[in-house]
């Protein structure tokens, strides 16, 4: 176990990694691979490149380390880098269904942070990163209590030759279909 906190990102390998290091102040590399869903089934959601890695640890370090310390409040991310075999258990896809989540890459996190009302979260993460992908309020039912659903955050990893794009939506039920959609903005509910 070491503190890699101020090492390069092309200084990590899948060779030389140890779960248990700290790539941030407060996040450790397995906290980037843990899954409940994956534990239950016997899946395996472990890193399969070092791109993958990389791009979860930038993924950490620039965007779920900064949330950390705007609330200064403790949490683990629901999920970070997920393989396409647990995509596939998730999704309810055939073993030949190849998954374009952005999860799949390393470049995607699911938060919630305990006593933080989930709208509130995503809108303050759009002032507290400045830069990111995508920042989706997704299954928030404010029905259910503030802290229905979570806050999906994606970022652009170095070299990848992406840019970030900057996009605010929200994944709710539309009241009128009954069925989740994705709307621009982060609300709870369609217009």
């Amino acid at each position: 176990m070491k503190d890699r906190i101020d090492e390069a990102l092309e200084s990590f390998d899948l060779a030389n990694l140890d779960p248990r290091d700290r790539i941030s102040p407060n996040f450790r590399i397995y906290e980037l691979t843990v899954s409940e869903l994956a534990m239950r089934q016997g899946i395996s959601n472990r890193f399969e490149t070092n791109e993958q890695l990389r791009a979860a640890i930038h993924l950490a370090r620039n965007v779920l380390q900064p949330i950390r310390e705007a609330f200064d409040k403790p949490y683990s991310p629901n999920s970070v880098f997920r393989s396409q075999a647990l995509e596939r258990v998730l999704k309810r896809r055939p073993a030949t269904w190849i998954s374009t989540s952005q999860h799949t890459t390393g470049c995607a996190c699911d938060i919630e942070i305990p006593g933080v009302p989930t709208l509130e979260l995503a809108e303050r993460a759009v002032e507290i990163l400045g830069e990111f992908d995508q920042i989706i309020c997704e299954c928030y039912d404010p029905r259910l209590g503030p802290n229905a659903g979570w806050v999906h955050i994606s970022l652009c990893a170095p070299g990848s030759g992406k840019k970030n794009r900057g996009k605010k939506l929200s994944y709710i039920r539309d009241p009128h279909t009954d069925r989740m959609v994705y709307v621009s903005g982060l609300r709870a509910s369609v217009a």
